[in-house]
């Protein structure tokens, strides 16, 4: 798809109401020469950044470019070294999240504020919970009010719900709800289609559609480009806590390559560095393997060397199915052999033994262990390598861990460095480093790129290539289509928790991908019955 086209719909025809308006040609929000120092590091270095009124304005950087350090002051959980922020031309302190509420200012981070224990029209009105006299809660009140502000997004999700028995899209959904209840009129969106479908961005686009209408200004903030261009006004480029450069998107000139080299100060060549790698010996072999509930047997098989992309819509069974094979979901029924021996999987440690690793969708929940270092980490799953009678070798974990982060370019001030302050492309490496130091036959990636920047990505695929060529077989389970059409030797598309085709790469598009995902019958002979 074309930038061109990507820019196009009902967005700018709104944006251009709002431009009528003398108002909106001032700035509702101005950050001039903000910086901000930590212990040895500049994370910003007189930052300037400009927020017009009903404008979305894209903020993009590597990890570490001083994103998230310019959104935490502008929320106040970090205060500035120096620098002033202007809010309809005032300047005005900002000393806490507190203060940022009181002025309108509202951030949606990635992991979400709610409480899931409460309903949806609780956790819509929780700042300020209508009460009757006596001090009750006004139960009425509060469903009538978050349903009001739900009508105003055109939204329907039952506000009597609990949030815990909502899908991501739809807490998303109630945490913009909440903002606008406290009459935000700045929100700050962090990653807000990290874990959405396809149908659940087009959604949310519609909503930010209907906030922009209402006048409310939104900082977007995304590794995914192509929605950045679809849904922003203006993108500004941070790097090494300096902008470098902030420009329209209706500039002709303007194209992804452009951004991404602003992004990362040179030039990437490939972004899918794909490995071309001859396919040995059948490694995975699953057959007709049942899970619960699950509407057909599945059966497929992966090589040696060979990578084999799993795409579907969300709740597709493409998930469950990586969870299955890691022994953290039970298995109805079926047969999984590894190297033609049958796979123990009633448990995570049963499939490390039989030569399975996963690398979860959720590397700060799942894949890493954050207030251990760097060394003890990728360590984890191999301390029999590395401990004599139970006791850690320092010299021996140290001769591990130095060669695997010259291998896999870990970027880190010293192996004892805690995980939790790496990057996230950092943080995952560190996860490919544990699984590669563990040495299993197969490794199955959940979202392997998932939340991390431009320039991080094309050395994670540059890593898939690199266990590829060292005889792995790859399973890569993948919302990012053009991520898995570039990267993988076959694809599998799941749909209603059946594999209903098995493409070869010479038949693989993004076109092919979808029309299957979505249930459609594109014309081949590759599906399975």
């Amino acid at each position: 798809m074309s930038n061109n086209s990507l820019r196009a719909g009902g967005l700018r025809q709104s944006r251009a109401r709002l431009q009528q308006d003398s108002k909106a040609n001032q700035p509702i929000l101005e950050m001039v020469g903000i910086t901000k120092r930590f212990p040895g590091v500049l994370a910003l270095d007189s930052v300037d950044f400009r927020l017009m009124r009903g404008e979305v304005h894209a903020i993009v950087g590597e990890n570490g470019a001083g994103k998230s350090t310019l959104i935490k002051i502008l929320a106040g959980a970090h205060q500035r070294d120096a620098g002033t922020v202007y809010l309809d031309g005032r300047p005005v302190s900002i000393s806490s999240p507190a203060d940022a509420a009181r002025l309108g200012i509202s951030v949606i981070y990635q992991e979400f504020t709610l409480v899931p224990a409460m309903t949806v029209a609780e956790n819509i009105l929780l700042s300020d919970l209508p009460v009757r006299r006596g001090g009750m809660l006004d139960k009425r009140a509060i469903v009538s009010c978050a349903k009001d502000v739900l009508d105003d997004l055109g939204v329907d999700i039952p506000v009597t719900a609990t949030v815990r028995s909502l899908r991501v899209a739809e807490q998303q959904i109630v945490e913009i709800a909440k903002a606008l209840s406290r009459k935000a009129r700045i929100i700050v969106m962090d990653e807000p289609t990290a874990a959405l479908s396809e149908m659940e961005v087009a959604r949310l686009f519609s909503i930010i559609h209907s906030m922009v209408e209402q006048g409310v200004s939104i900082i977007y903030i995304s590794h995914k480009l192509d929605e950045v261009f679809r849904i922003a006004d203006t993108i500004t480029v941070l790097r090494d806590g300096r902008r470098v450069s902030t420009t329209p998107t209706s500039l002709l000139t303007l194209t992804k390559e452009r951004i991404v080299h602003e992004m990362v100060g040179r030039d990437l060549g490939n972004m899918f560095p794909k490995e071309e790698v001859a396919p040995g010996d059948v490694v995975l072999e699953v057959k007709n393997l049942r899970l619960p509930g699950g509407p057909s047997p599945i059966s497929f098989s992966v090589r040696a060397g060979e990578i084999v992309g799993v795409v579907g819509l969300m709740g597709a069974g493409q998930i469950r199915l990586a969870r299955a094979l890691f022994g953290l979901e039970r298995i109805a029924g079926g047969e999984v052999k590894i190297r033609g021996k049958a796979a123990d999987l009633r448990s995570p440690l049963s499939a490390v033994h039989a030569g399975i690793g996963l690398v979860t969708e959720n590397r700060k929940e799942e894949g890493l262990v954050l207030p251990l270092s760097v060394a003890r980490n990728i360590t984890l799953g191999s301390l029999d390598h590395v401990s004599t009678l139970g006791v850690v070798s320092q010299r021996k974990e140290r001769a591990v861990v130095d060669e695997k982060v010259a291998e896999l370019g870990i970027k880190t001030p010293s192996i004892r460095q805690l995980v939790r302050n790496l990057s996230g492309g950092n943080q995952q490496k560190v996860v490919l480093a544990k699984w590669l130091t563990v040495d299993p036959d197969v490794i199955v990636l959940c979202e392997p790129t998932r939340g991390i920047d431009v320039g991080a990505k094309v050395e994670i695929y540059r890593l898939m290539g690199l266990m590829a060529w060292q005889g792995k077989a790859i399973l890569l389970i993948s919302s990012e289509v053009p991520e898995v059409v570039a990267m993988s030797d076959r694809v599998l598309v799941m749909h209603s928790g059946s594999v209903v085709c098995d493409l070869p790469r010479e038949e693989v598009s993004q076109e092919s991908v979808m029309q299957y995902a979505t249930g459609g019958n594109a014309l081949g002979s590759h599906i399975v019955s």
